[in-house]
């Protein structure tokens, strides 16, 4: 069976996603690799390593693809009228296309794999269980963006993170204030706290209150008996009062003020991101502060933020709303995400076949199937 691993088209987009280790070991699973010339180097790997590592190279994208039983890219393909080549169209009929698809964003698209014949997989779909756990890109690419997230933030911030003590003064240390204990926000507060910051977080959840402390920071929260039942036995946020939400946002406000550094993380799969940070809140920041939206492309956490800029306020606020965050850190991003992809096409592989047989009954396959055999299967896209 051939893999293809074309290069990513779509603006800003720089990982790639293969490495030379699982070229080799998609080799060992006896499939054939063939990589588009130039697919790497966004992420410093050379055509020369990936033919070191037993991987074809090929100039020609429509030669890389027509044939292709497997693709596999970091984001959807382009197609008709996307841009300089419609990448869907040179996909043969059956072809399984593993992808960060976003499908939420691109609903046409679901239609137009279906009516491609291709087999679209979204892979931010995988689901939060134990075997799928090494396949999961939104953590491997999160725990990046929450780390590049920290060290943008002090490249904007004026003064330095830790605390200095010099013949000529004391340098103060900064305060951090991470919004959102997910993974990309638990990797703000460890780089943080790394730096030197003094650093605090916030979140609905209450059973985060214990890693934020276990990684050094202070946890910020109305934590009342309606907080410390805040959370459902699958470990989702409950809905909150009225008065509890006035209460958390009363304290919230007062804290923000305080701070030299806040970083927003919060994202709701298929909609709209919610609002943390008002533009009242960035009036009452000091003059040099910076907020970095993670959640900038969907919509944003900040009110302000601007995708793909970083815009200064009238009172001397950073508010920094660069898009794609893992890319920004593309080498260490594409060899996590090829690591997950690799992972899941080591469990549909068939020994004896040596290929890919897709178990549509397994729950992973299940989860992240977007389509079939030309028909969307994906119940939040079919019908």
């Amino acid at each position: 069976m051939k893999v293809a691993v074309p290069k990513e088209r779509r603006a800003g987009e720089l990982r790639v996603a293969a490495s030379p280790e699982t070229v080799k070991k998609l080799k060992g699973l006896g499939l054939d690799v063939v990589v588009e010339q130039g697919a790497g180097l966004g992420s410093s790997i050379t055509d020369a390593a990936f033919e070191a590592a037993g991987a074809s190279i090929v100039a020609d994208p429509a030669a890389l693809l027509r044939d292709a039983d497997i693709v596999l890219k970091v984001q959807r393909p382009l197609a008709s009228g996307e841009g300089e080549l419609d990448e869907l169209s040179l996909m043969k009929r059956g072809a399984l296309l593993f992808a960060i698809l976003n499908p939420y964003n691109s609903r046409d698209l679901v239609k137009a794999y279906a009516d491609a014949g291709v087999n679209a997989f979204a892979m931010e779909f995988m689901p939060r269980i134990t075997r799928a756990q090494v396949m999961d890109v939104l953590s491997s690419q999160a725990n990046l963006a929450g780390y590049k997230a920290v060290v943008d933030a002090a490249g904007e911030y004026g003064r330095a993170f830790p605390m200095m003590m010099t013949a000529a003064g004391t340098v103060p240390p900064a305060r951090a204030f991470i919004m959102g204990v997910g993974v990309a926000g638990l990797q703000a507060i460890a780089t943080a706290k790394r730096l030197g910051a003094i650093v605090s977080a916030t979140d609905v959840r209450p059973a985060v209150k214990e890693q934020v402390q276990s990684l050094g920071g202070t946890f910020v929260a109305v934590e009342n008996e309606e907080f410390k039942q805040a959370e459902t036995a699958g470990g989702y946020a409950k809905e909150m009062s009225d008065d509890y939400k006035r209460q958390q946002a009363a304290l919230v406000a007062e804290h923000i003020k305080k701070q030299d550094i806040v970083i927003t993380t919060a994202l709701i799969p298929g909609r709209k991101a919610p609002i943390l940070v008002t533009r009242e809140h960035v009036a009452s920041m000091k003059p040099g502060s910076v907020i970095v939206d993670l959640a900038v492309e969907q919509g944003g956490n900040v009110e302000g933020a601007e995708l793909g800029k970083v815009v200064t306020t009238t009172n001397g606020v950073k508010i920094v709303g660069h898009a794609n965050y893992p890319s920004r850190i593309a080498e260490s991003a594409s060899l996590l995400y090829a690591k997950n992809l690799l992972a899941l096409l080591q469990v549909l592989h068939d020994k004896e076949a040596k290929g890919i047989l897709v178990n549509w009954d397994d729950e992973i396959v299940k989860a992240i199937a977007l389509t079939r055999d030309g028909a969307v299967v994906h119940p939040a896209f079919a019908g």
